[in-house]
């Protein structure tokens, strides 16, 4: 079933927005994927950067919504991330996984992997696939040389906790599309029994 889709909001929470971008395709200078699974990170959440308040490090973090926020995970995963709610607030969504649909070569020769469900299934892994690296901090996502293009078609939406981290571990803020070959780490049936079509 084909669908018409509006532009993504990024100025709504960071729950929102990780939620409408499941089903996009993200490309950076022409390549990338479908967004697959993301995460959600607010400033009241002890996971999130913002968590402390500005620093110069997570200074992008705190807006404008819709730009860009790269950080270094353990010293060697640049992460890339979407800022959401107004200005100041302090609130981002990771993209934590792609399915390859464009420059899957070049996916192949930066990851030096061939097999694609192990291009992009990890935020470590979408950073390398796309090239990404701080100078992408604070660009906009809807300009050069990023491109966010729609869904075509309606898809199964699965929610769960968050993974990869060791505080507020319970919030059920990890979107996905269920299913997915492509995801970092499988959804649980419990997950699954709470999915429902994106519409």
């Amino acid at each position: 079933m084909s669908l018409t889709r509006s532009p993504v909001n990024f100025a709504q929470s960071p729950q929102t927005v990780a939620r409408q971008l499941i089903g996009w395709t993200l490309l950076v200078d022409g390549i990338g994927g479908v967004i697959v699974e993301t995460e959600a990170y607010d400033m009241d959440d002890e996971a999130s950067h913002s968590f402390k308040g500005p620093t110069l490090r997570n200074a992008p973090m705190f807006g404008p919504p819709g730009r860009a926020y790269v950080y270094l995970s353990y010293g060697l995963h640049w992460c890339l991330n979407v800022v959401c709610q107004e200005a100041g607030h302090g609130a981002a969504v990771l993209i934590r996984a792609l399915e390859p649909t464009h420059g899957l070569e070049a996916m192949r020769a930066r990851r030096g992997c061939h097999r694609a469900e192990l291009l992009a299934s990890g935020p470590g892994r979408v950073g390398q696939a796309l090239a990404i690296d701080r100078s992408f901090n604070g660009l906009a996502f809807d300009e050069p040389p990023f491109e966010l293009l729609a869904p075509r078609d309606e898809i199964e939406l699965v929610v769960g906790v968050r993974i990869g981290i060791t505080k507020a571990g319970h919030l059920p803020w990890r979107f996905g599309i269920a299913n997915s070959p492509f995801l970092s780490k499988r959804f649980s049936e419990a997950a699954h029994g709470a999915a429902r079509d994106l519409v």
